[in-house]
């Protein structure tokens, strides 16, 4: 699956621009996992853990490629 959004920011840089391909894949992901889950292919446990692995994959993601560590970095 492709993106088909692209990114339109004052800020643009290679990172940002990757950051946000990273974030709309994540967003497809989720989509794809809450299909499986609302088809019985997946238990709620199950989603609820592949969401949370990606999550976490998006959070390094933001910091690594933003230089932007949250409140907690």
């Amino acid at each position: 699956m492709e993106a088909h959004a692209g990114y339109h920011g004052d800020d643009w840089s290679p990172q940002r621009l990757l950051f946000h391909q990273n974030l709309e894949s994540f967003a497809a992901r989720v989509g794809l996992i809450v299909g499986l889950q609302s088809n019985g292919k997946l238990s709620q446990e199950q989603a609820y853990d592949q969401i949370r692995v990606i999550w976490n994959d998006l959070k390094v993601s933001k910091g690594d490629l933003t230089n932007d560590k949250g409140p907690t970095g």
